[in-house]
């Protein structure tokens, strides 16, 4: 799709169409359920439906697995613990001519309806 031009003559862009609202988040740990090997990452754009995970070695799409993080609270106690199946959708592997950063995109598959919604509460707080 291009970018469209307005009658000013200035481009713009084409809407985003990700399905849920998301922000920017850095998650410390990210623990595979299997606790053989800590996933330590760096997690950005969370929705309710998933996030991006940098990683130099992105993991391949379609594979699945358990996680658990935590996204932080506004007071001590108010942290969201968050334990789920994801799919990986799609990844980006590292290349010295792409300015975007390497990773993956995964997708939460049986996230309670009741975290979700906390993850979606607390995307709404970070945008404003």
């Amino acid at each position: 799709m291009k970018n469209e031009m307005k009658e000013t003559g200035e481009q713009q862009k084409p809407p985003d169409r990700r399905r849920y609202l998301r922000d920017p988040i850095i998650v410390f740990k990210i623990m595979e359920d299997t606790r053989i090997q800590p996933l330590f990452g760096y997690a950005k754009n969370i929705s309710r439906g998933g996030f991006f995970i940098a990683s130099i070695n992105p993991r391949k799409p379609g594979e699945s697995f358990k996680i658990f993080f935590q996204i932080p609270g506004t007071e001590p106690g108010t942290e969201i613990n968050v334990r789920c199946k994801c799919e990986v959708v799609w990844a980006r592997k590292y290349s010295k001519t792409d300015k975007l950063e390497p990773g993956y995109g995964v997708r939460f598959i049986d996230i309670p309806d009741d975290i979700a919604e906390a993850i979606d509460s607390w995307v709404s707080e970070q945008s404003n």
